[in-house]
């Protein structure tokens, strides 16, 4: 009878890959964020790395707006595998989205102007690189964090081919699916690799890890991991659900109220130094930050456009305004043309506010009848998303979905804009 080959769990799988990383690079570096499956794979690099009897680098990027028991966690880490581990702790100014604020949409976390609010005071340990200590000669004040992460492995591998190390799953998006799947230049094949420049390249090797699996990594081997989420655990916090990410991108804004949960103290920082933070606690679990939003008890859909138009800065309230405008006038006096199957609903139900003119419009084939209306209606629910009618729903919706060109009501990016980007554009070409 023939002997059964051995199945290779998910944890031998990722150890096989390390141990060929550790082979084939001198440099490495852990991308470490003091979540679970950063911290997965900077534990099994320090087992290996001291088997081997090698040091690696270890990146932790301080958001400053971050819990304290997770600075306590990386504290932990760094300080007790200082035989195995270069911790670099990055405090520098930079940019990050901030999708909770029409007026503020990005913030910069450590920006010096923003001192006397800092959600915590900058951090002390030998480990810390600011403004005033920068080893990176290649870091801009307040650049964004996906440019700045490109090129932290040109200075840790000195210019040597460098090995970077990064804990995502592809269970926990489409995007991180993508990173592994798509088409991609590799480390001499390995898909769970990507050049990411001469020299450097990321690897994801617990990339086909599920997140029952990091635990039971975790217990099987009483590995440390961030005691924030045991407090996730106590708080009903379904596995699937826990994230340490930063706090006001679109992934992780849902998570904005476990903060005012978990570190009350924290909380109160962070809604005084991030502009919408509050907001995105209140609505960032609802159907307000998506299209399928459902209107408010006791409101029309025209009251609450007015309502979401002045909660807006001044200049982004004239601008939309501005937009409903034209859209308006446009269905008022020019019109559009419409399908006969959707003219016949129209004017059965909305014959006192909807015109079917009877002249064919000039559009495609030319053989729809022109229809306008004398005003917005306040909602279509019978032709909801077959065409862009004129409805103050539509409008609203395009004010919570922070569409600021106002696309979805067919306008297109104006002249001015285009003029503006293109003077960015020429200004920081030579950069």
């Amino acid at each position: 009878m023939a002997e059964r080959t051995p199945v290779m769990t998910v944890y031998d799988a990722a150890i096989k890959r390390l141990n060929f990383i550790f082979d084939e690079f001198e440099h490495i570096y852990v991308s470490f964020s003091s979540g679970k499956d950063s911290g997965a794979v900077l534990n099994m690099c320090i087992d290996i790395a001291r088997q081997r009897k090698r040091k690696i680098h270890a990146v932790f990027i301080d958001l400053e707006a971050w819990y304290k028991r997770s600075e306590e966690y990386v504290i932990k880490m760094f300080s007790e595998n200082e035989d195995v581990l270069m911790p670099v702790w990055i405090c520098l100014p930079m940019e990050s989205p901030n999708s909770l604020s029409f007026e503020n949409p990005v913030w910069i976390w450590w920006d010096e102007e923003k001192r006397p609010i800092w959600v915590r005071n900058m951090p002390e340990n030998k480990w810390v690189i600011n403004e005033k200590n920068n080893i990176f000669t290649w870091y801009r004040k307040n650049m964004p964090f996906e440019d700045f992460v490109k090129y932290i492995g040109n200075t840790l591998g000195k210019g040597e081919k460098t090995a970077c190390l990064v804990g995502i799953r592809t269970q926990e998006s489409l995007n991180r699916w993508r990173a592994i799947n798509c088409s991609k230049t590799t480390y001499k094949g390995k898909k769970y690799s990507t050049q990411v420049n001469d020299h450097v390249f990321n690897f994801y090797p617990i990339f086909d890890w599920r997140v029952e699996d990091i635990w039971t990594y975790y217990g099987k081997f009483h590995k440390p991991y961030n005691p924030i989420y045991d407090l996730y655990y106590r708080a009903g916090v379904p596995i699937h659900k826990m994230r340490i990410d930063e706090p006001f991108g679109n992934e992780a804004k849902a998570g904005l109220n476990q903060f005012k949960v978990i570190e009350p103290d924290t909380w109160i920082r962070i809604v005084n130094r991030v502009s919408g933070a509050n907001f995105g606690n209140i609505y960032g679990g609802t159907k307000l930050m998506t299209d399928k939003y459902q209107l408010p008890k006791n409101y029309t859909w025209k009251q609450f456009t007015e309502f979401l138009l002045k909660t807006l800065p001044p200049k982004t309230e004239a601008h939309y305004r501005e937009r409903f405008s034209k859209f308006i006038a446009y269905w008022k006096n020019t019109g559009c043309p419409v399908p006969d199957d959707q003219i016949e609903i129209l004017t059965g139900k909305y014959g006192e506010t909807v015109i079917n003119t009877k002249t064919h419009g000039t559009r495609g084939n030319k053989n729809k009848f022109l229809v306008k209306f004398r005003e917005p209606l306040d909602e279509l629910p019978e032709l909801e998303g077959k065409d862009d009618f004129c409805t103050w729903r539509r409008m609203a919706m395009c004010i919570i979905k922070n569409d600021f060109v106002c696309k979805s009501l067919s306008f297109s990016i104006t002249k001015e804009m285009q003029q503006k980007r293109k003077a960015v554009l020429e200004k920081y070409r030579s950069l």
